[in-house]
């Protein structure tokens, strides 16, 4: 089990992305585009860097749902190696079954 600071640190991170996403998004896109003028990309760009470092989406790590830990997690589960396999040996994953050739 992860340490619950650590699993609400990034709960606090996936808080500020989602308040930042827009104005984000929107910073990009002006510092990105090539017809604006160059201060006005200038102006765009240091906008972005003043935005909190939390709230970009790289800074978000992916997470076991039911025990927190931040290695070995399978996206499309959204669960650690260790408690995929776990419910899937006990049946309790639709879909899963044991490989077997």
């Amino acid at each position: 089990m992860a340490k619950t600071s650590t699993i609400q640190k990034n709960l606090h991170r996936i808080e500020l992305y989602e308040k930042f996403k827009n104005k984000r998004d929107a910073l990009k896109s002006i510092r990105n585009d090539k017809t604006v003028t160059l201060e006005e990309r200038f102006e765009a760009q240091a906008s972005l860097s003043k935005l909190p470092r939390n709230s970009a989406k790289n800074r978000i790590r992916n997470r076991c749902l039911l025990s927190g830990r931040g290695k070995g997690v399978y996206r499309k589960f959204q669960l650690s190696r260790i408690w995929l396999r776990k419910l899937a040996s006990e049946g309790k994953l639709p879909g899963v079954i044991k490989a077997s050739w």
